[in-house]
């Protein structure tokens, strides 16, 4: 007899892309058998629910200081402890470089940081910030050979964003080195000009930030950025598309063959420019880009239904609504000194099962792969997780597909103190969550210690290394014999 360490019997198990009745045996923190009827001691009753792969989310900012110097309001232990409340076992946040920072010396504090509070397991991304001969030429490489493979450049806000010369830098980095780059694409210059205007005639309220951040400033720069990609030959992930016009921009990159992913957050799917006219209140739901209107939404459903949008995810920007985080100069502070940010660690999936799943906009697959198969295959930690299959570390959230909760800030277990999407009805929610095997969340009491999650250094994804191929520009160099070398 095969001896489990724990066995989840009866439940509606999602594996091989398809949902089937069956027992998952659970040994030394991975799964070692799927199939009916096993038995076990130590035994967790799943009849009546879901089992799904554990959710990632590889979008979201904890413990990080903002360019404007404020510190979000969520540290390793709580926002990990959030994500696992929401069915989340996996985060893969942000290692922010500001100008003037080493980059070894950032990625170190944030592995100290975490190694000490996270209750699940977690990888990170880089922020570049200061593009610099020994952050290309040392840093860069180190910490993608350490697993860190991937990175996100800025091309808005004046201490975070790079000139096109300095993007290309970082692109042929990442194309030598095997890594893929994420962009926030907005352009500085439309948002720039339109925020000065708007501020020297008194309109300071938050409802202008989403005024200043237009349709067209999303549209231009995700335009800009994949020709930018398509001369390096470098695959790229666009990061937060909130819009019609950008969601139709990646489209035409993928239908051309380019690299290009798409990913798109709740706060677009779920909020509206609306939300931000509340005066000063709406400084809770700014968030850059900003929420558009119900055809952004549209097109949003329809990019993650048809592919444009690769992966969902919840951009967890947490900063509470007082002196610390949204209004550091209290009733006098202007939107473009309010923090930028929106809680959505823990609703990240619940929304998406009950608006997505649970109404017919998504099938139970879909749904799985945009909240974790994709985000594990994309980021170098398929089928370790993501996955149930034999092998695969026990990363496993149940749901209870009819299990009816309304939303309030209180049930959360962030430190913002606020949500977004306060006093919304959603139907299905994660009643027992497992990371590598261990029950660390059953009917709303968490089981886990501090500094239980684990680092995952990332392999390079395959699908999406570069090609190799020469774009029409690089041809023409080597028709006129000129190598350059990346």
């Amino acid at each position: 007899m095969t001896a489990f360490d724990l066995l989840i019997r009866g439940g509606s198990v999602f594996t091989d892309g398809e949902s089937r009745d069956c027992d998952i045996g659970i040994a030394g923190g991975r799964i070692t058998s799927l199939g009916i009827g096993l038995s076990g001691a130590n035994t967790v009753d799943a009849r009546g629910k879901l089992v799904l792969p554990g959710g990632i989310d590889s979008h979201c900012h904890v413990e990080q200081l903002s360019s404007m110097g404020i510190m979000c309001a969520d540290d390793f232990y709580s926002a990990s402890v959030a994500a696992a409340f929401g069915g989340t076992t996996t985060i893969i946040p942000f290692c922010a470089q500001h100008r003037g920072d080493s980059l070894a010396a950032v990625l170190a504090d944030y592995h100290e940081k975490a190694r000490a509070k996270a209750v699940v397991d977690y990888g990170f991304h880089l922020i570049i910030a200061n593009p610099d001969g020994p952050t290309l030429d040392a840093d860069l490489p180190a910490a993608i050979a350490s697993g860190v493979r991937s990175f996100k450049i800025f091309m808005t806000y004046d201490r975070m964003r790079l000139h096109d010369e300095q993007i290309l830098d970082v692109m042929a980095a990442a194309r030598r080195d095997g890594a893929l780059v994420m962009v926030h694409a907005e352009n500085h210059g439309m948002i720039s000009w339109l925020a000065g205007r708007m501020l020297e005639q008194g309109n300071a309220l938050p409802r202008y930030h989403a005024i200043c951040h237009t349709r067209g400033s999303e549209a231009e720069a995700i335009q800009r950025v994949v020709a930018l990609a398509e001369l390096m030959d470098c695959p790229i992930l666009i990061v937060h598309v909130s819009t019609a016009e950008g969601i139709e921009a990646i489209r035409r990159a993928r239908a051309r063959g380019l690299r290009v992913l798409g990913e798109t957050c709740p706060q677009y799917l779920f909020l509206t420019a609306k939300d931000i006219d509340r005066g000063l209140e709406g400084a809770m739901f700014c968030c850059s880009p900003p929420p558009r209107d119900e055809a952004a939404q549209a097109a949003c459903w329809e990019g993650l239904k048809d592919g444009a949008l690769h992966v969902y995810s919840s951009d967890h920007a947490p900063y509470r609504y007082d002196a610390t985080g949204k209004l550091p100069k209290g009733a006098q502070t202007t939107f473009k000194e309010m923090a930028n940010g929106v809680p959505g660690l823990e609703l990240r999936l619940p929304l998406l099962f009950s608006e997505g799943y649970r109404k017919g906009r998504l099938t139970l697959r879909e749904f799985v792969d945009l909240g974790s198969t994709r985000h594990a295959q994309t980021y170098g930690i398929y089928p370790q997780k993501g996955a149930i299959e034999i092998g695969s570390d026990a990363d496993l959230a149940i749901w209870d597909p009819d299990k009816r909760v309304r939303v309030s800030a209180s049930m959360l277990h962030d430190n913002t103190g606020y949500t977004p999407y306060a006093g919304r009805e959603l139907t299905g929610w994660p009643v027992t969550v497992l990371s590598r095997g261990e029950i660390i969340v059953h009917e709303g009491k968490l089981d886990a210690a501090r500094g239980r999650g684990r680092y995952l250094a990332r392999a390079p994804s395959d699908a999406l290394r570069p090609a190799g191929r020469q774009v029409p520009e690089m041809a023409q160099l080597a028709e006129w014999n000129t190598p350059l070398k990346l």
